[in-house]
């Protein structure tokens, strides 16, 4: 039947297809080239809470300036991929704007980035000379220089850049957008000429969104202080981006603003969760997701609440995987939330619980075989087994050989190495010499860590386990200079501050002492009980009146409200509606699956070989699905009709063939390209509670049955769960 007949007659049909563009496009892909053929494809709607901007461009249609602004406003919040759909919408009302696509180069990197700035460059002289000088800015920093061998070099091209958005700023005295772009391109650089193109900006609008984040990101690593005010007004102005809501929390956290901290950062997954919910889309699909509250487990640990930061690590944990944007890669949400898991284990001393694979589940990959070593010796030593501590480390040792595979890892292994050997030499009672491995360590760890304006990478400070073997040597002394370091690199470290009250009481510097407590107090105010940094301080008898000696007033995190956000937990979106008729015209709605999973998928139609290639992959595995307790729906644009003679061609195929003739449940799915009008394939897996668990959209078909089948097990437990 087909199984033997189609491999053929695909075949045929692939290669008629990467020969003819008409062809391509039937398939999903776009017929305006592959820079569109990924990125949003569904219209833009008008976004309220992300700042007022205006850029005035050359156009005949008065709406799409107003997607412009709106762009542009995304733009200065780095909400790249909002931006590019209203980018594409002023493509769709007015083909051929030049200024469109400025800002879809503007939205986008690399080689697509390169193409639409190409179309932008071709139409220059449609323009403004003030809008021909924006598409050079861009043009000379992200296209190669075709004079030129090899191209020139970054830093060639951005000040190339920062000339023509100089000349900008001198010919339009009235024109903030270029002082923004301009501040952007020099953030990091001459701090006080970037903080002084600022300043002009917000003389004239206070309330610029672009002013206010690029003055954080100029401050970052240098004088945080310099952005307080920005980091406190920055989110009041932009509360609908979740980007917007984080980058105070960086500003906050660097000064020892926990407090605020932790409502910024909060807040900022809040945001990007109501906004999954709203947009039918992951937290895998948003580039910050994983970071965010990879930062806010950690603020949640210098607060105190290690329960809080637990939690947050197995959300970032258990969320759906993606073969593309959650996978091994050490940034991706599911790593951030396995290094969150095991930092938070470490710092409050869960040695059993870092020793449960079921609390980490580790990955058979390098990275994880060899911090799996790590922390094994850690528990270890924690508990006091130095036996098996030393079997931990010896396993540490043999895989060194894996760092090839990822040598960006080499500094961290390298410090793990010595650490760990510096312990178990402290472990033998080989004190001098362990103290001595272990302060070269904390100063290589420090100089590791200072250089990034984020959580730490390594999980744990190493002045402070310096301070703490100091406090172990009866050198009290000692232990409040190495805690003092600590406090350098965190300011209001809990870990430090605790260390610091019992080695100044143990020194008789009962001022200090207090003053420690006091700080101590403050930030531990809302502390999981039994918290034992706080604990062994409070054994000293020391007390302290709590006081906030950070730069500015604080509001209190547990006692304000942060539900107009979103909501805290991630949860699947409630699936939209389907109605869709079967090949006998009979109605077919989710609502006659409740109860198990379905694997919905939306295709081309039967000419689509790349369709029916993926629908018999499928299909193959039908008893696999049918024991994964989970239904198979495929839906095209197809009449019953045709549905009919399909499924009779076809032979047994498990899945039903409904039709969706007028493709508004395409539009409903996001299956459906809103801006040329065209189909789209999706792959959605939808659990038994009528929620959308994971999908993906795009020009391909997915195909992958082992990850689809990982995921519908996963599907499974949850609902175990709960």
């Amino acid at each position: 039947m087909l199984r033997v007949c189609v491999p053929l007659a695909l075949a045929a049909f692939i290669v008629s297809a990467q020969t003819n563009p008409a062809e391509a496009y039937k398939q999903g892909h776009s017929h305006q080239g592959d820079a569109f053929d990924s990125g949003p494809r569904q219209k833009p709607w008008r976004m309220a809470g992300i700042g007022k901007v205006h850029f005035p461009i050359t156009t005949k249609n008065p709406e799409v300036q107003e997607w412009f602004d709106q762009g542009v406003a995304l733009l200065h919040s780095f909400w790249f991929y909002e931006a590019e759909r209203s980018f594409r919408w002023c493509l769709k009302l007015e083909p051929g704007n030049a200024m469109a696509y400025w800002g879809l180069a503007q939205s986008s990197e690399g080689d697509r980035a390169a193409d639409f700035l190409r179309e932008a460059v071709k139409r220059k002289d449609q323009v403004t000379e003030r809008e021909r000088l924006y598409i050079e800015a861009v043009a000379a920093s992200k296209l190669p220089d075709p004079v030129r061998e090899p191209p020139a070099d970054y830093q060639e091209r951005n000040r190339k850049s920062k000339q023509i958005l100089e000349t900008l700023c001198v010919k339009y005295p009235d024109d903030m957008e270029a002082r923004a772009f301009l501040a952007l391109e020099s953030i990091g650089g001459d701090r006080y000429g970037t903080e002084s193109i600022i300043r002009e900006i917000l003389a004239r609008q206070p309330d610029h969104p672009g002013a206010h984040h690029y003055r954080i990101h100029n401050w970052d690593y240098h004088q945080p202080e310099q952005a307080i005010v920005s980091a406190q007004r920055y989110g009041e102005i932009v509360p609908s981006i979740g980007h917007a809501l984080h980058m105070p929390g960086h500003i906050f956290s660097i000064v020892g603003m926990w407090n605020e901290a932790g409502i910024s950062m909060d807040a900022a997954t809040r945001a990007e969760k109501r906004y999954a919910q709203e947009s039918l889309t992951f937290p895998f699909n948003n580039w910050n997701y994983g970071h965010n509250r990879f930062y806010l487990s950690y603020i949640q640990e210098q607060l105190g609440m290690p329960n809080a930061a637990m939690k947050g690590a197995r959300e970032l944990i258990d969320v759906p995987g993606d073969p593309k944007d959650n996978d091994d890669s050490q940034y991706s949400a599911h790593s951030f939330g396995i290094a969150a898991m095991a930092r938070a284990l470490t710092r409050f001393e869960r040695w059993d619980d870092l020793l449960d694979n079921a609390q980490i589940p580790w990955r058979d990959i390098p990275l994880d075989r060899i911090n799996k070593t790590y922390f094994e010796a850690r528990a270890w030593l924690g508990k006091g087994d130095r036996d098996k501590a030393e079997k931990a480390l010896a396993a540490h040792t043999t895989a060194k050989k894996e760092l090839e595979q990822i040598k960006p890892f080499t500094d961290t292994y390298n410090l793990q190495d010595k650490e760990l050997k510096a312990r178990i030499a402290l472990a033998r009672g080989e004190t001098i010499h362990g103290l001595g491995m272990l302060a070269e360590a904390a100063q290589a760890e420090f100089d590791m860590q200072r250089q990034y304006a984020d959580p730490p990478t390594y999980p744990e400070s190493l002045y402070d386990s310096l301070g703490e073997a100091y406090l172990a040597a009866k050198s009290p002394g000692l232990a409040a200079q190495a805690f003092e370091k600590a406090l350098e690199l965190t300011r209001m470290d809990l870990f430090a501050l605790s260390g610091l009250v019992r080695a100044y009481a143990a020194t008789g510097e009962r001022d200090k002492a207090q003053e420690m407590m006091g700080r101590l107090l403050y930030i531990t105010a809302d502390a999981d009980s039994a918290l034992k940094p706080l604990e062994r301080a409070k054994a000293t008898g020391i007390e302290g009146k709590p006081h906030d000696s950070s730069p500015a007033p604080q509001r209190n995190y547990l006692r304000t409200s942060l539900e107009k956000f979103g909501p805290l937990v991630w949860e699947p979106y409630a699936a939209p509606v389907l109605e869709v008729k079967d090949s006998a015209g009979k109605p077919v709605t989710l609502d006659q699956y409740r109860g198990k999973n379905v694997m919905l998928i939306f295709y081309l139609g039967a000419e689509c070989a790349h369709c029916m290639q993926q629908l018999h992959k499928i299909g193959e595995l039908a008893d696999k699905w049918k024991n994964l307790d989970t239904e198979l729906l495929a839906v095209s644009s197809a009449p019953p009709a045709d549905n009919e003679k399909a499924l009779k061609s076809m032979g047994a195929l498990p899945f039903r063939l409904l039709s969706d003739t007028d493709r508004a449940n395409a539009r409903r799915w996001h299956s459906y390209d809103d801006y040329e009008e065209i189909e789209l394939h999706s792959t959605i897996l939808i659990d038994k509670a009528g929620r959308v668990y994971w999908a993906r959209f795009g020009g391909d078909p997915f195909s992958d049955t082992e990850f689809l089948s990982k995921t519908l097990v996963k599907m499974n437990e949850r609902a175990r769960a709960n």
